[in-house]
């Protein structure tokens, strides 16, 4: 039987809309932007619900996961929230991390983690095992997907629980609120956006500093040959 351990006290250390199972199953499934019944949870899943956001929301799910090591699999499905498009930022972070704050190769609005230290961003990569599910709310193929997980459980990570920080009414706010909310994050994409500019301006100097050599070389060029000609000719009439 696989080795368990004790999650983080109260786990879930933040609270959701979300269903709760046993927390000591190997298990939690994202349903991104579908609400599904908690058949997860009935299947054998450790926590089971939706998470819409690509910054807080994952910050939310992140935290949870880490403060229980007997997590080993993440099952991402579910419909993808459009403009977000959440599940395509957890599958990023957990593959390639953070730069800057920004989920590196994530594709939604704004995908900015800035409440996550790093080490908690690591455990969580090597904490688990993500079962891509994207597009899927098929409760039979959701169910086997966590029985077949379960059936593969290595046990608890060798780990205590890691516990971070976060405004927990600022983030279930900022989680589901559905319309448009300024976010600090914000302001590192405008940031980021204009640093790209300022980025494309320079290289736009550099061509246009080669363009106006290379016409100032033909220019050049075509008195020297001017000049050579002259000289030519005269030496020729001078000769006649």
């Amino acid at each position: 039987m696989a080795e368990k351990a004790s999650p983080a006290e109260g786990w879930p250390i933040i609270v959701g809309e979300y269903a709760v199972g046993d927390p000591q199953s190997c298990v939690a499934v994202t349903t991104l932007g579908s609400h599904l019944s908690d058949f997860p949870v009935k299947a054998g899943a450790a926590m089971a619900g939706p998470t819409k956001t690509e910054n807080i929301g994952i910050e939310r799910l992140v935290a949870n996961v880490i403060s229980n090591p007997n997590i080993r699999f993440l099952i991402v499905a579910g419909a993808e929230v459009k403009g977000h498009i959440t599940g395509d930022a957890i599958i990023n972070l957990h593959k390639n991390g953070v730069k800057d704050s920004r989920i590196v190769g994530a594709k939604g609005a704004i995908p900015y983690i800035e409440n996550l230290p790093p080490e908690a961003i690591e455990r969580f990569q090597k904490q688990v095992e993500i079962i891509e599910m994207i597009g899927t709310e098929d409760e039979a193929a959701i169910t086997k997907a966590i029985q077949d997980a379960i059936a593969r459980d290595p046990g608890a990570y060798p780990e205590p629980p890691m516990l971070v920080e976060l405004a927990v009414e600022e983030a279930a706010a900022e989680e589901e609120y559905e319309g448009y909310r300024p976010m600090a994050a914000e302001l590192a994409t405008i940031r980021a956006r204009f640093e790209e500019l300022d980025r494309q301006i320079a290289e736009i100097g550099m061509l246009n500093k080669y363009t106006a050599g290379m016409y100032a070389g033909k220019i050049e060029g075509m008195m020297i040959g001017l000049v050579i000609s002259l000289v030519i000719l005269g030496l020729l009439s001078g000769g006649i």
